[in-house]
């Protein structure tokens, strides 16, 4: 069966939307492991696997609406619903982690201005 260049572009498009969704949750993983502290690991878990979910789904996306001229709502929904999630979650679950006493890795001793403002906060 012989492709038409089209078809071999799009293919070419959903392999690389794969290698690139694939490479993000393999470095999430990594992230996760070799990281420190619980922001910097939260960082790895929330950036990286969203990028790499929504390589991945954008690649099924593409494929099944060229190979099968299906559209996906569900994909469409997934998508939109990992990228408003994730980062909120992350940024939640961090701002706990932080009022909760966990204090950031550091060589150096940094200032922690989300502490100061808010023990501002409190004494007002």
């Amino acid at each position: 069966m012989i492709e038409t260049w089209i078809d071999v572009l799009f293919n070419f498009i959903v392999i690389i939307c794969l290698i690139v969704g694939t490479f993000f949750i393999l470095s999430t993983s990594i992230g996760i492991l070799r990281f420190p502290d619980v922001f910097t690991r939260l960082h790895a878990a929330t950036k990286a696997a969203t990028l790499g979910v929504s390589g991945i789904m954008i690649g099924a996306f593409i494929f099944l609406y060229v190979e099968h001229e299906i559209v996906s709502g569900k994909l469409i929904l997934g998508m939109i619903f990992v990228l408003l999630t994730a980062p909120v979650s992350g940024h939640v679950i961090g701002k706990a982690a932080h009022r909760s006493g966990i204090k950031p890795w550091s060589r150096h001793q940094l200032k922690d201005a989300y502490a100061e403002s808010f023990e501002s906060k409190k004494e007002h």
